[in-house]
C-alpha cells in the first residue's frame, strides 16, 4: 500500500469494498496512514502524567543506591555462621531507613536493621527477626541461613546508565514513579493532540434547551469527550451542527484547520439528510464508509486537509463501540505512541445463548464475572441495540463475535474485550 498516494485511490485500487471494510483490514488501512505529532515540550514530570515521552529516559543512579534490606531482622557477616547449629552473635547497632550504621563490623557482630536500611560496611546476610532468638545484647541465629539473603543489591531495580523508558513510553502512574526515583524532575514529550468533535441532526439537542416533538437530547458528544479526556488529548466540543450543508462545511473546515483529527457523530449513512458524504468528497479524501461489524457499520476514515477524519454512527451504543475499536489506538499513534498494547482479550463461558448471523463482527455487551469453578463467565445484558446505551453503562465487557460465526450456544467459549481501563 503507498500512502503517499490520495485515499480515493487507493480505495480504488485495493480488493476490498469500501462499503463493507472487514474489522482487521479497517484498521491495516487507518494505521497505515498515521504521522504521529513531532512538536516537543518540556514539562515537569507531574506534568508528563498522560503524555508520552519524546526522548529516551535513561537512569542517572542505580536504583536501590546501596544494598540494603529487605525486611526488618539482623544484619550480619554469613562466614560467622554454622551450617548445623546456632550462632551466638554481639549486636553492636541499629540500621534504620535513611539513617545508616555508620561503623563497620567485626567478626561476631551483628547490626540490627530495619526495611530499607542500607547494609552496615562488613555484613552480606539478613535474617529475618521472627527467624532468631535475642538475649540481652545478643542474637541467636538459627543453621541454615543462606549466603545473602534479604538483601537487596544496589541497582538490583535500575543499574546507572541503563535505558528506563523508551521514546514513545505513554507516562502513566507507575512511570511517574519510576522516573521520579531516578531524581529526574523534567522530561520531553510530545506536544498534546488536538482533536475536535461534533454531532450532526436536526433532532439533537444540547443539555439545559427544551425538546420539541421528535427531538432527542445529544448524548455523543459526552461520551466522546469523556473518553477523549481519559485519553489525555485537547479537546474542542464544536456543538451540534444542524442538517445544513453550509454549516456543516464550515465546521469541517474550522475543525480541520484547528485539530490533528476531527472526529463526527451521524451524518456518514446514506439517509436524505446526510451531507457528510457529499461534503467530505469536496473537502477531503475517504477512504472507506462503512465496516463489516455490528453495532457501527456507518464509520468512515479519511482525511481532511492534514487532519485525520473518524465519522462515527450517531447511534450511542455504535459510536462509543467504534470509538474503542478504532479510534483509540489510531489517537494514541498520533499522540506518539508507535506500538499501542492491544486492548486484552480473555477467554470466557457464555452463560446465555447468543443470535447471530454469519457475515459480520459482533461486538455485543456482557457481563464479565467468576465462575464457581474459578473460570471467567460473561452474560448478554439483554437487548443489543445500538440505541440503548444504557446497556454500556450495564456492560463491563465486549463479547467478542467472529465475522464468519453464527449463533453461540450456552457454555460455548467466547472471547471478551474487558472494558474498564481502555482508555
Amino acid at each position: 500500500m503507498d500512502a503517499t498516494k490520495p485515499l480515493s485511490a487507493i480505495a480504488s485500487d485495493a480488493d476490498y469494498d469500501p462499503n463493507s471494510m472487514p474489522v482487521a483490514r479497517a484498521r491495516e488501512y487507518i494505521r497505515a496512514f498515521l504521522r504521529p505529532v513531532s512538536a516537543i515540550e518540556r514539562v515537569p514530570i507531574r506534568s508528563a502524567l498522560g503524555r508520552v515521552l519524546a526522548e529516551d529516559v535513561r537512569s542517572t543512579l542505580n536504583v536501590p543506591p546501596q544494598d540494603n534490606s529487605a525486611m526488618d531482622g539482623y544484619a550480619l557477616r554469613w562466614a560467622d555462621l554454622k551450617p548445623d547449629s546456632e550462632v551466638a552473635l554481639e549486636v553492636v547497632g541499629t540500621a534504620f531507613a535513611g539513617k545508616p550504621f555508620a561503623d563497620a563490623t567485626r567478626a561476631g557482630q551483628a547490626v540490627r536493621i530495619m526495611t530499607g536500611g542500607n547494609m552496615p560496611a562488613g555484613c552480606d546476610t539478613v535474617v529475618m527477626q521472627e527467624r532468631v532468638k535475642t538475649a540481652p545484647g545478643r542474637v541467636i541465629v538459627p543453621a541454615g541461613v543462606q549466603r545473602g539473603q534479604n538483601v537487596r543489591a544496589g541497582g538490583s531495580d535500575i543499574s546507572e546508565g541503563a535505558l528506563v523508558f523508551k521514546r514513545g513510553q505513554l507516562v502513566q502512574p507507575a512511570e511517574l514513579g519510576m522516573i521520579a526515583s531516578l531524581g529526574i524532575g523534567e522530561v520531553s514529550v510530545y506536544r498534546r493532540l488536538r482533536v475536535a468533535f461534533f454531532s450532526t441532526g436536526d433532532e439533537l439537542v444540547s443539555i439545559g434547551l427544551p425538546l420539541r416533538p421528535g427531538q432527542i437530547y445529544d448524548s455523543n458528544r459526552y461520551t466522546l469527550y469523556a473518553v477523549l479526556s481519559r485519553l489525555g488529548v485537547d479537546v474542542m466540543d464544536m456543538g451540534v451542527i444542524r442538517d445544513n450543508p453550509a454549516a456543516i462545511e464550515a465546521a469541517f473546515t474550522q475543525a480541520s484547520h484547528a485539530a490533528d483529527a476531527v472526529i463526527t457523530s451521524g451524518g456518514v449513512s446514506v439517509g436524505e439528510a446526510d451531507f457528510v458524504r457529499q461534503l467530505l468528497a469536496k473537502l477531503g479524501d475517504v477512504l472507506f464508509w462503512k465496516i463489516a461489524m455490528k453495532p457501527g457499520r456507518p464509520l468512515a476514515y479519511g482525511k481532511i486537509g492534514e487532519a485525520h477524519f473518524f465519522g462515527l454512527p450517531g447511534n450511542p451504543v455504535s459510536a462509543m463501540v467504534t470509538f474503542y475499536q478504532f479510534v483509540r489506538e489510531a489517537l494514541l499513534v498520533l499522540m506518539g505512541v508507535p506500538e499501542p498494547a492491544p486492548l486484552p482479550v480473555l477467554k470466557a463461558v457464555c452463560t446465555t445463548p447468543i443470535k447471530k448471523a454469519p457475515g459480520r463482527t459482533e461486538f455485543q455487551r456482557g457481563i464479565l464475572s467468576p465462575g464457581p469453578g474459578g473460570e471467567w463467565t460473561v452474560r448478554s445484558t439483554g437487548d443489543q441495540g445500538s440505541n440503548i446505551l444504557s446497556s454500556m453503562s450495564l456492560a463491563n465487557c465486549f463479547i467478542i463475535l467472529p465475522e464468519d460465526q453464527g449463533n453461540t450456544a450456552e457454555g460455548a467459549s467466547v472471547d471478551v474485550q474487558v472494558l474498564e481501563g481502555l482508555i
